[in-house]
């Protein structure tokens, strides 16, 4: 009887000590699981709060997709292609006026640094940036900030100027809402890829006198409509960044 009594109680324990064994793994298994998912979020989390950059294209990985065409007189063509081992668009404009607008939203008090690069063949003959006629420009590129109504859009226009003097601004003169500022001037620089930074921010405070609201869209366009000459333009790819 003793013995059986023993066997019972060993059985018995054994029994305990797999559930018990059983359990624990229940728990190690839960903590890794707990642990991993922890240590991915908290990644997570640091990853967007360390995303310094923004990036407005990838011709190099998406093409033209999210780009819209913007026509104003006649097409512009844009068109990708491969420039000495750089993706950029190509832009040829024949007595022509039409843009790419990607439609974003974004804070320019965060990202606040514009980034991009471009290259023309020439600029403009009778272009000048002071009168209507002369309203046409090799590259150029958009910051749209929308109004509460569509009369009080204000954008920056970022321009490769025909004459203006390089770091000069002027309003537009088809929209006293559209301030342009000349980036490059003349043809000096004209067959070399130029490199721009520009401080979104502190452009708008000097156009406009007052801080900007939010962005919701960054447009590129090579225009001839109004001069009815022709020219050729490269845009690399655009980046918004927070810092300089």
């Amino acid at each position: 009887m003793v013995l059986i009594f023993f066997q019972k109680n060993q059985k018995s324990g054994l029994s305990t000590l797999k559930n018990v064994s059983g359990l624990l793994q229940k728990i190690e298994i839960f903590c890794t699981f707990f642990v991993v998912t922890l240590v991915v979020a908290l990644l997570t989390l640091a990853s967007m709060a360390c995303a310094d950059d923004l990036a407005v294209s990838r011709f190099s990985v998406e093409g033209l997709a999210g780009w819209t065409p913007k026509k104003f007189a006649g097409t512009t063509d844009y068109r990708l292609v491969n420039e000495n081992g750089r993706v950029a668009v190509k832009a040829t404009s024949n007595a022509a006026a039409s843009g790419l607008i990607k439609e974003m939203r974004f804070n320019p008090a965060t990202y606040r640094y514009l980034r991009w690069s471009w290259k023309i063949n020439h600029t403009i003959k009778g272009g000048d940036e002071r009168s209507k006629a002369g309203d046409d420009y090799a590259a150029r590129l958009y910051i749209v900030f929308p109004g509460r109504f569509f009369w009080q859009m204000k954008a920056i226009n970022y321009i490769w100027a025909n004459i203006l003097p390089k770091g000069e601004s002027i309003p537009n003169p088809y929209a006293a809402g559209v301030m342009m500022i000349a980036v490059e001037s003349g043809p000096a620089e004209a067959g070399q890829w130029r490199t721009e930074e520009r401080d979104i921010a502190a452009d708008y405070r000097s156009l406009f006198g007052e801080e900007p609201e939010e962005a919701t869209a960054i447009a590129i366009m090579t225009d001839t409509d109004n001069t009815g000459g022709s020219a050729t333009a490269w845009y690399g790819e655009i980046t918004l960044s927070t810092k300089p």
